[in-house]
């Protein structure tokens, strides 16, 4: 990796120096895969690892159909405050600089595995970008589950 662009600017930080995290909060939902969150301090964009959501606000795409109930889903679930656990996977950050993460909800009945949860709905499709595939067969399984039960996109989208 380059580790500076340009003299002045801050290295790209490597999965062994991104400092470990396991808690942080919402700020906001950006769509239905993306969130803006407080990180030790730190207000980071997010990327929910294993999923792909509809577009909402791509530039050349526009809005893909679900993909508003998509961003409402994780909007309602997620309010700004909520304080979430989160895990990374082996690579920390995308090509675009987002942080990476598998995001826990506390619930009554423990706790709650949005980016799962996003994808059993039917909001959702599995996205499998090597080396973070921990959770890549859960999200696969529950995506035909969800398309052999006609969930969200699967009965919505053609």
């Amino acid at each position: 990796l380059l580790a500076m662009s340009t003299a002045g600017c801050a290295p790209v930080r490597s999965p062994t120096t991104e400092p470990r995290i396991n808690r942080a909060e919402v700020i906001e939902v950006v769509d239905g895969d993306t969130v803006r969150l407080d990180v030790a301090g730190r207000i980071e964009n997010v990327r929910l690892i294993g999923i792909d959501t509809p577009e909402t606000k791509h530039p050349t795409r526009g809005v893909e159909c679900y993909g508003p109930e998509a961003a409402s889903f994780l909007t309602a679930l997620l309010p700004p405050g909520t304080v979430l656990r989160v895990e990374r996977d082996a690579q920390a950050r995308d090509s675009y600089g987002r942080l990476l993460l598998y995001v826990y909800l506390a619930h009554v009945d423990g706790e709650r595995f949005v980016n799962l949860e996003i994808v059993a709905r039917g909001l959702a499709r599995p996205l499998s970008i090597e080396p973070n595939v921990r959770y890549e067969h859960n999200f696969v399984d529950a995506a035909f589950d969800a398309q052999r039960n006609l969930r969200g996109l699967w009965a919505a989208c053609k």
